[in-house]
């Protein structure tokens, strides 16, 4: 494991049966706390992919 992934908030939210703003503030938590470190992915046309997530 090397500490990143690239899961999208509905796939969090629906495998923990929370709302997708829990997600969103939860993550947010993290990443203020210094625990998680977010990255925008993009497409090769610009377009916006996926975040990146590392834990720290």
């Amino acid at each position: 494991m090397d500490g990143k992934c690239y899961p999208a908030i509905g796939t969090i939210a629906r495998d923990l049966k929370l709302s997708r703003s829990t997600v969103k503030r939860a993550l947010a938590d993290l990443e203020k706390s210094g625990r998680l470190r977010k990255e925008q992915r993009w497409l090769e046309n610009g377009g916006k992919r996926s975040n990146m997530f590392y834990l720290t």
